[in-house]
């Protein structure tokens, strides 16, 4: 099989292969007969719906799983990764989403953890520094090799995730959802990386959900469902409908549902909110039946501004009314008395008990309805948890499934339903599909559409400009504590998103004729 587009691997044996890999857990097959070819010089995204098999072949390949059939071969030879130990030896290195760095530790210390560099017994610092800088300037990158781990940015976490992976001779490269936490000009410094590495002859491995990330940067593109490789061919012989098509097994007709008609009455209305240091006079509506899209680039106060509406942080000034009421939202619980809900972007440490079952978490924040004389009545919290299961399309095995075990589509549609127990009339969706395969984004924006109809207020956070343009009824848009604008999804772009964004257009400039912040009615 040819590796793909780039001519100077065509001729190259795998750094690193499987035929007819095999793995099986009690009742499931996690994978059926994949195959894959890893060249040095080559970016390979390998791409499907959670569940689809893809963390399952990474714990293969790094020696964490033994598998049950089929060939792994480095450098055209077979060979057994009996530990992760022995794949590091091997030079393959994984940089997973969830760093694996010791914060208090300086770079230096962090990139030659396992192997300090010593002599007589004593840690050989200025030796550490000295190669530890060598392997950032192989890299382009510019960190103080001195600094605290726990100092740095996300991005520069990143690159100091990837220069450990090279500290120890890396020949293949996996990264797993890489960019979940960047914004756009992060992105682009990692994309650059990641191509120095790829003309430096690294095989790398770029899983993701995202695919203009994957048709941006990938030569290769292989896609998995259901534990079984589904294509496998060059990237620009692909599409995204057609990669699409293969990962979920059917055409979505349409990445997001078609626009609602007119709005109904102003339902939030926001007031000079501010916040010391972080909120500046911040007003705007929301009203029935529509879908606000808030945008900002890391840093610039929504997530703080989404908190700040559902009573979650002190301090806040300024007013807020509720259907034309003013309301005092001092706590969460007093936010949920007057019918909103707060999806926060981390969904297993904020939204869910993962050790907990489906129907627990569903009924975790309307606990009171279901209780009578101090005990819970699980007959009903199970009837009210089935009900959400078939109409978000949750897929379990069980109402007592512990949702730590469902894919993170499901785990999100479990946080969507623990919300819609409460009967929420607003909305505060923040990130509301980051890390979730293309097949469950369509099945949250369906959710969200239906919300809309049935006169709800959805505003919601997205650093996808992609997602934010095809959702939105109106879009405003956040930097350095302040709304810059709003602006009208159809008659806008991306380009102009960004100048808001980053301060190159101030608010006003770039909004949409006869559409003032704030969205109010004419």
């Amino acid at each position: 099989m040819s590796p793909g587009a780039r001519p100077d691997v065509h001729a190259a044996t795998p750094r690193l292969a499987v035929r007819g890999i095999r793995k099986v857990f009690p009742g499931v097959v996690a994978l059926d007969s994949v195959d894959l070819d890893l060249y040095p010089g080559q970016i390979h995204a390998l791409v499907g719906e959670n569940g689809a098999g893809k963390s399952t072949l990474m714990k293969v390949l790094s020696g964490i799983y033994r598998p049950d059939g089929g060939q792994i071969l480095w450098d055209g030879q077979p060979v057994e990764l009996r530990s992760p130990a022995e794949a590091r030896e091997r030079g393959l290195a994984i940089v997973h989403q969830e760093f694996n760095l010791v914060g208090p530790l300086s770079v230096a210390e962090n990139l030659f953890l396992a192997e300090m560099p010593t002599r007589r017994g004593f840690l050989q610092i200025q030796e550490m520094r000295r190669r530890a800088q060598e392997v950032l300037d192989r890299l382009g990158v510019a960190i103080d090799v001195t600094r605290p781990v726990e100092s740095l940015t996300v991005a520069e976490m990143q690159m100091v995730e990837i220069a450990r992976a090279l500290a120890r001779d890396c020949q293949v490269l996996i990264l797993d959802e890489p960019t979940a936490a960047l914004t756009q000009a992060e992105v682009e410094r990692l994309f650059t990386l990641l191509r120095t590495l790829r003309a430096q002859g690294v095989a790398l491995v770029y899983i993701s959900h995202k695919l203009d990330e994957v048709f941006a940067l990938a030569d290769w593109i292989t896609v998995l469902r259901d534990g079984r490789q589904v294509g496998s061919g060059p990237a620009d012989q692909w599409t995204k409908d057609q990669v699409i098509a293969r990962m979920v097994g059917r055409e979505l007709a349409g990445r997001f549902p078609p626009r609602r008609g007119a709005r109904g009455r102003p339902l939030l209305e926001v007031r000079n909110l501010s916040l010391p240091g972080k909120l500046f006079d911040i007003s705007f509506t929301l009203h029935e039946h529509e879908i606000v899209g808030l945008f900002g680039l890391m840093g610039a106060g929504q997530e703080v501004l989404a908190r700040a509406l559902f009573g979650a942080v002190r301090g806040v000034e300024g007013e807020i009314l509720l259907n034309g009421q003013p309301v005092r939202l001092t706590s969460p619980r007093e936010a949920i008395a007057h019918h909103l809900a707060l999806v926060t972007e981390d969904r297993k440490h904020e939204g869910l008990i993962l050790g907990e079952d489906v129907v627990a978490n569903t009924t975790l924040a309307s606990l009171e309805r279901f209780t009578r004389a101090g005990f819970l009545e699980r007959g009903r919290q199970k009837a009210v948890a089935a009900s959400f299961v078939e109409r978000l399309n949750i897929r379990t095995p069980s109402l007592h499934q512990e949702v730590g075990y469902l894919s993170g589509g499901n785990q999100q549609k479990v946080v969507l339903a623990k919300w819609l127990a409460t009967d929420p009339r607003l909305f505060i969706l923040v990130e509301p599909t980051r890390g979730i395969d293309v097949g469950a984004k369509s099945e949250i924006y369906q959710i969200m559409d239906e919300l809309a109809r049935q006169g709800r207020a959805v505003l919601f956070i997205s650093s996808e400009l992609p997602e934010i343009l095809g959702l939105s009824d109106r879009i405003l848009v956040m930097a350095n504590g302040r709304l810059q604008g709003e602006l009208d999804p159809e008659q806008t772009s991306q380009e102009e998103i960004m100048r808001l964004a980053t301060g190159l257009a101030r608010a006003g400039q770039a909004t949409a004729p006869g559409r003032p912040v704030g969205g109010e009615t004419p």
